[in-house]
């Protein structure tokens, strides 16, 4: 059956998902964007990306953006939205992303989130606090204190782990912006940011989260094949030309995996070598982290790529959603 045929059949098929969601998810290098494409020649359907990196325009290559080809024939939305300078939330992700999905609804196409980004996913899906505004005095503060300590970054970590665990459990101790903004609400308002994130729901509903996951040595091995492709294709000019058009270092963007690495070679601080030997094994670290994220979310249905090429792996999603009809027309699930 050609891909137009396929299509056709599948549009009256799906009908019933007018107003669903579907995110698919997973590690990086984990196989998402392969699958996506597959997935939306056999649908009505348009991506929108969950990448806090694929925002930024002109940091292509580290963020291993699907190319300007790709990107023609299947819009992708919320990639290439804002320069490397600017700051981009979770909150302002969920506010764009929400208007593009209605849309596609209303155009009776099916919405589909791709990415990595659990907590873009999460403020989407189940909803966002937006919190009490920023007090610059008490981030530094906090940031004073900690370095009167030693390890800062540590020190931060563990204050807020005794104060809330829940989330101190979902970040890394690097990611300093995140543990300072979780400790700066409970001071400013007392509450823990997790209590109430669990106040805030969505108002989404009808979403079918599916999941791609690998074995460990196959992830890891893939990731480190995608290193070495991205330094092959330009990782260190692309980060070099950044520099030289004065996008300074301490940016959230030049901060991401890949960008900071080679920085720190492009400053002297250690060989190319170190830099590529760390971009692996910051990447694989964060695939984990990731795993561990998604694995609390009990409604992600898990496929388990090795066991189906990238157009099997699309043909059983469409299965899943089919199923979901199905369930829809004992539950009125999609009704």
């Amino acid at each position: 059956m050609g891909e137009t045929a396929t299509k056709k059949y599948l549009t009256g098929d799906i009908a019933p998902l007018k107003y669903a969601l579907l995110v698919l998810l997973g590690p990086t290098a984990v196989g998402k964007t392969e699958v996506a494409l597959n997935l939306i020649c056999k649908i009505h359907g348009e991506i929108i990306s969950a990448d806090s990196r694929q925002i930024y325009k002109e940091m292509d290559i580290g963020t291993g953006k699907p190319s300007p080809t790709i990107r023609e024939k299947f819009p992708h939305h919320l990639v290439d939205i804002i320069s490397p300078s600017q700051i981009f939330n979770a909150a302002e992700f969920k506010r764009r992303a929400e208007k593009i999905i209605a849309r596609l609804q209303r155009e009776n196409k099916l919405p589909v989130v791709v990415g990595g980004c659990g907590l873009y996913i999460r403020a989407l899906v189940d909803g966002l606090f937006v919190g009490p505004g920023t007090d610059w005095n008490l981030r530094k503060k906090l940031k004073e204190e900690a370095k009167e300590k030693g390890n800062e970054a540590l020190y931060l970590y563990e204050k807020l782990r005794k104060i809330d665990s829940e989330t101190a459990s979902r970040l890394h101790p690097n990611d300093q912006r995140r543990v300072i903004r979780a400790l700066e609400v409970y001071y400013l308002s007392g509450k823990k940011i997790s209590s109430y994130q669990k106040e805030h729901p969505s108002s989404l509903s009808k979403t079918v989260i599916v999941g791609l996951r690998r074995k460990r040595d196959s992830l890891y091995k893939l990731i480190n094949e995608r290193v070495d492709k991205m330094v092959k294709e330009g990782l260190i000019q692309e980060v070099e030309t950044l520099l030289k058009k004065g996008y300074d270092e301490d940016l959230p963007s030049m901060q991401g995996l890949g960008y900071r690495q080679i920085v720190g070679y492009l400053k002297g601080r250690y060989p190319k070598e170190e830099a590529i030997r760390l971009i692996k094994r910051d990447t694989r670290r964060f695939s984990k982290r990731q795993l561990n994220w998604f694995k609390k979310d009990k409604r992600i249905i898990w496929l388990d790529i090795e066991d189906y090429s990238f157009s099997e792996a699309a043909d059983k999603i469409v299965e899943i959603l089919r199923e979901k009809i199905n369930e829809s027309k004992r539950a009125n699930f999609f009704n």
